[in-house]
């Protein structure tokens, strides 16, 4: 597995654990509704503050992950116009050591 491969499986692992964390806190939330006290209505509210956030920054994470792959997309795309035999160049070298890899197995 290369730097990219595990730089995006790290960040598919932070969305699901952050996407997991607000729905739990979500279902807690709705779990204590009938919670009395003002101690607890001002927890209650600062953490909905705080999943608000969390919900906002994480569409903005996902915003940003998009906007750079399709900035990545559309300069492969350039490059390969602009390029075409370097370009299926580099893609036989990449499949003769995909092969020659899958070959030692």
């Amino acid at each position: 597995m290369d730097t990219m491969e595990k730089i995006e499986q790290s960040r598919e692992n932070l969305m699901r654990s952050l996407k997991s964390v607000i729905e739990d806190t979500e279902k807690m939330l709705e779990n204590t509704a009938q919670q009395a006290g003002d101690g607890f209505k001002n927890a209650k509210a600062k953490l909905e503050s705080t999943l608000d956030d969390a919900r906002w920054e994480l569409g903005r994470l996902e915003d940003a992950v998009v906007g750079k792959t399709k900035d990545a997309m559309e300069c492969t795309d350039r490059y390969v116009k602009a390029n075409p035999w370097q370009a299926v160049g580099i893609g036989a070298a990449v499949g003769v050591l995909v092969g020659m890899l899958m070959s030692r197995k």
